[in-house]
């Protein structure tokens, strides 16, 4: 039998104790221990709620749990992932609201409408027809109407002309002559000639441009054009509406009470819309009924986002009287199975409990707890639903 190189084996027993040594100090489940059962390892343990007695700073957090009491247990981790933001409740005097159903409107002073005065047909203006969206100044030429007659009123109307030059050409030959004959003939015969050439001259223009002239279609005011109805060529009725400009800086809003005493005591209101909110500032009402409403119109003092004229909305209006209780936003409502509008209280630093209010609208955005809340609770603003999905 062969023997082996002492030398070579030396280096063979080093080069394996380095490499045990090695792998026993990487792996971190290397552990010297005795007689401990080898099995599998354990899973790690599943995040659960701190026991009443726990302190949460020994606790590393986990899932939003729902106790036997209703209330909610959320760690400060979760709380800060769901961006939850609360507010601390003020009970102080609001005014009282009333909610109104209502219309987007254009001021009547910076809107108006191109109609036909005539029948006609539609010829294209200087720059073609307006389109929708294009912005018109007053006075702008947006298209022209040619009158639209019959053969035989064409005809009247060119022998109307031409019996006219006829005269005008008499007329200014005999003004010729009695000028030239001025001192034989009296003056007021001159001028008596005079005038009535001028007549003729005004007669003859005024008939030639209704023959020949089309009616140019102004802009009534400066705007945009959101409506165009027409196009190159069409023929149209007298009262056709043909073009409406409006500005879109300048809106109202119609809304209807059914309250006559609503009219007294108004002063701001504002209404949500897609994106934004509407200032508006109340301008008056009608006193006659209107599908047994009142018609009441708000001014457009601000807009966060644009609106569309005709378009619907829910207008809150403030009124005189006051009422007590606490601020929070409509976003910090919710309904509870029951049905009945909650409010989520922070109650500790990782509790939650929903609380069940009596509110009325103060704004668009804001409304007024007047009972369930108490002076210095801290009321969730924001990320309330999030918190009633727990289960």
């Amino acid at each position: 039998m062969k023997k082996m190189n002492p030398f070579k084996v030396n280096r063979f027993l080093c080069s394996s104790v380095a490499c045990a040594a090695v792998i026993a100090l990487g792996s971190p489940l290397a552990q010297a221990h005795g007689d401990e059962d080898h099995g599998d390892a354990k899973p790690p343990a599943v995040a659960t709620a701190p026991a009443p007695g726990q302190s949460s700073s020994t606790f590393d957090g986990g899932a939003p749990q729902r106790k036997p009491d209703g209330s909610l247990w959320v760690s400060k981790s979760v709380q800060r992932r769901l961006g939850l933001q609360t507010l601390l409740a003020l009970v102080q005097a609001h005014a009282v609201a009333v909610e109104l159903n209502g219309r987007v409107l254009a001021d009547p002073n910076a809107g108006g409408r191109v109609q036909a005065t005539q029948a006609g047909r539609i010829e294209a203006g200087p720059q073609g027809l307006p389109v929708l969206g294009q912005n018109v100044v007053k006075g702008q030429v947006l298209a022209y109407l040619r009158p639209a007659t019959t053969s035989l009123d064409r005809g009247n109307q060119q022998s109307m002309l031409a019996e006219l030059d006829a005269q005008y050409a008499v007329a200014e030959r005999k003004l010729s002559r009695y000028e030239q004959l001025e001192g034989a003939v009296p003056q007021k015969d001159i001028e008596a000639a005079r005038y009535e050439r001028d007549a003729l001259k005004k007669r003859r223009a005024a008939i030639s441009a209704s023959v020949a002239t089309p009616e140019a279609l102004l802009a009534p005011v400066s705007g945009t054009v959101v409506a165009s109805g027409v196009v190159i060529g069409q023929v149209v009725d007298a009262k056709d509406v043909l073009f409406e400009v409006v500005n879109p800086k300048r809106l109202m809003v119609e809304a209807l009470a059914y309250d006559a005493g609503l009219t007294t005591g108004l002063s701001k209101a504002s209404a949500a819309i897609p994106g934004g909110t509407l200032a508006l500032q109340f301008v008056g009402g009608g006193r006659q009924l209107r599908d047994q409403a009142m018609p009441l119109l708000f001014k457009v003092s601000q807009a966060d986002a644009p609106v569309a004229i005709g378009q619907s909305l829910k207008v809150t209006a403030q009124t005189a009287q006051t009422v007590q209780g606490v601020a929070v936003p409509r976003s910090a409502l919710g309904r509870n199975a029951s049905g009945d509008a909650v409010v989520w209280l922070h109650k500790a630093p990782e509790r939650f409990a929903q609380q069940v209010v009596r509110s009325q609208p103060l704004d668009a955005q804001t409304v007024v707890v007047t009972a369930g809340l108490h002076e210095r609770d801290r009321v969730v603003t924001q990320g309330a639903s999030l918190l009633a999905q727990v289960r």
